[in-house]
């Protein structure tokens, strides 16, 4: 069964205490729902019309398990302290295998 991955690019951080605020309420809800984060921030070489800003990586066994995550009461309250914190792409792409 192909993996699921969220993939967050942020464009703008406006309010670094509600990314920390998130950062912590997300981890509550990615880690039981059984969420692997691979990358936060780090070095980003951007190409074309990509954004070196932060980059955020998690992996899920399924696309499935990471749909449910995010629809999941827990990140919702992580999405609520978020608010207008940040400006970012957020998408969720299943994986090849």
């Amino acid at each position: 069964m192909p993996k699921g991955y969220w993939v967050s690019v942020y464009r703008t951080i406006s309010d670094p205490e509600k990314l920390a605020a998130y950062n912590e309420l997300a981890r509550l809800a990615v880690e039981p729902g059984g969420g692997r984060t691979l990358v936060v921030g780090g070095r980003v070489a951007g190409y074309d019309a990509g954004i070196a800003e932060r980059t955020v990586l998690v992996e899920f066994d399924s696309f499935e398990q990471a749909v449910a995550v995010r629809e999941s009461a827990a990140y919702q309250k992580a999405l609520a302290a978020l608010s207008d914190g940040v400006e970012r792409d957020f998408r969720i792409v299943e994986g090849i295998d």
